[in-house]
């Protein structure tokens, strides 16, 4: 039985070599090849001096290299810490100085574009360019400067790794209610069972082709290839440029599997679908947010054939839950029951539990539970606790992460969501921090006060308004400092984060902590709305 996370593709090309595994663009590598290539990299790592559980960063474009590299980082006794190519460069540093990355796999223009900033990452001795000659930039940093082919053409083998599936295999960073995103640690046993139980209930087979269309530094992304390679099956990497894309990839690629959130399916449901994307696609899925009932109704009548998965995930448990097909028409709005080999309860904040119909928090408990946040005691110690029902005589705690989000449970153990008790806005697919919002909107130096405030949207789940009291000795009018506003939130923040409107305030109101009213002023919003 597969335990640890490479092994899903190289037990896949023991068993069958041959099969295509990882197709981008007009280029597809068998097991075998990918295999070769992982193992190659694996041992280019090693004679690095790479040291067992030390983190390396992936900060590159959805391509081969990118999945090459982050299942050898694992063969290599590593840990992989996926960054999403659309961060800016301060918010990659963070993620490399708050985990300690030793070695960054990058290319030229996104190194040179991390340079001024890189002094804060004080553990990170090596960078892998996949696109430039070590003379590019061997002058220019003190750092060490590795070609990426040097590494895949290693021929040296790493030897009887101490790795067992209990250990770090990746850390995934989320974005947290308290600013700075927190870094999810999680284990090889949490990433393989999550890839066998998803496979499990999508029925997954060898012949199936999935389209990754998500950032693989986002768990949901990242499980269409583990999902694909413990099924031995095909996955077709993509990044699109319009929706349009998607179908016509999902027409001439024979797609069966299709994962999106519910921004890209939104404008998916709009589109004509051609029969040759209809007549193959076996299945999709939805995570990251409520699916519009009106876009569920437009994609079930467009893909009759085709099965609709509802799904639930958090990182801290990289899935959860998921809805059967059969009850969509009962229950379009369900979350459905916890996946294979994991337990959802819903208790009250003391851990007992709730009755059917009584709102309460949702706890997952079992071996998808991962690590707890990198180097944040108190943050785990909120978020990580005992499991409720525990028995007694059992005096080693089961740990359970406890969601934070607020869900009921109905008299058939279905649950539909409710909220979520923090204040963070659900985007496009992203969780996003208000405060690090608020943190980019107060590094303009244009305004005295601002809160970040997530609003109900149709097509994007939430959007971002920012309520601010501009600087008391501003002379520019309040239309020209939220055009000044916003496009320097493009130039510093990723696009998901960018605030869609500023509501311009001569005061914010206070409560009676002196604090600012987050209530009041969603509340009044959400009324105007």
């Amino acid at each position: 039985m597969t335990a640890l996370l490479h092994d899903l593709i190289l037990k896949s090309a023991d068993r069958n070599p041959d099969s295509p595994a990882l197709t981008f663009k007009t280029e597809t590598l068998s097991y075998a090849a990918l295999a070769e290539i992982v193992i190659n990299v694996a041992g280019g790592l090693t004679a690095t001096g790479l040291e067992r559980q030390e983190r390396v960063a992936v900060y590159v474009s959805k391509r081969p290299e990118t999945v090459a590299a982050i299942f050898a980082i694992t063969q290599a006794g590593g840990v992989f810490v996926p960054v999403n190519p659309i961060l800016k460069a301060s918010q990659v540093v963070h993620i490399l100085a708050d985990c300690n990355v030793r070695i960054l796999i990058t290319t030229k223009d996104r190194f040179e574009a991390l340079q001024t900033h890189i002094e804060h990452c004080r553990d990170l001795q090596a960078v892998v360019l996949l696109d430039a000659s070590t003379e590019d930039l061997k002058h220019a940093t003190h750092l060490e400067i590795l070609q990426w082919e040097s590494l895949a053409n290693n021929k040296c083998r790493t030897g009887r790794l101490r790795t067992i599936e209990s250990d770090m295999a990746a850390i995934f960073y989320t974005s947290g209610s308290t600013g700075q995103p927190k870094g999810v640690v999680l284990s090889h046993r949490n990433m393989v069972v999550g890839a066998q139980s998803v496979a499990t209930y999508l029925d997954n087979q060898p012949h199936d082709r999935l389209l990754a269309v998500l950032p693989l530094s986002f768990d949901y992304g990242f499980s269409q290839l583990s999902t694909t390679f413990h099924t031995g099956a095909n996955v077709t990497l993509m990044d699109f440029l319009f929706p349009r894309d998607v179908i016509n990839a999902v027409a001439n690629g024979s797609i069966t599997g299709l994962a999106g959130v519910p921004p890209l399916w939104i404008q998916l449901a709009k589109l004509p679908w051609p029969s040759e994307a209809i007549d193959n696609l076996r299945y999709i899925t939805n995570s990251g947010g409520a699916m519009p009932k009106t876009t569920l109704e437009q994609l079930r009548s467009t893909l009759s054939t085709t099965q609709v998965f509802l799904m639930y995930g958090l990182t801290e448990a990289f899935r959860s839950t998921y809805l059967d097909p059969d009850e969509l028409d009962r229950r379009p709005e369900s979350m459905g029951k916890a996946i294979p080999n994991a337990e959802v309860m819903v208790v009250h904040e003391d851990g007992t539990p709730c009755t059917p119909g009584e709102p309460g928090e949702l706890v997952h408990r079992g071996p998808l539970v991962s690590l707890g946040y990198w180097n944040d005691e108190a943050r785990t110690a909120e978020r990580f606790r005992q499991s409720p029902g525990q028995l007694s005589g059992i005096k080693i705690p089961e740990i359970a992460v406890w969601s934070g989000d607020t869900v009921v449970e109905d008299t058939e153990g279905f649950l539909t969501f409710v909220g979520r008790r923090d204040e963070m806005i659900k985007t496009s697919g992203y969780r996003v921090s208000p405060t690090e919002v608020e943190e980019g909107i107060y590094a303009t130096g244009l305004v005295a006060e601002a809160v970040a405030i997530g609003v109900a949207d149709p097509a994007i789940g939430q959007s971002i308004t920012i309520i601010a009291v501009q600087i008391a000795d501003a002379a520019a009018t309040e239309e020209d400092t939220e055009e000044k506003l916003l496009a320097k939130c493009r130039q510093d923040l990723p696009n998901f984060m960018v605030p869609n409107r500023v509501v311009w305030r001569k005061e914010l109101p206070r409560n009676a902590n002196g604090k600012i009213d987050r209530n009041q002023l969603r509340n009044e919003l959400q009324d105007a709305s």
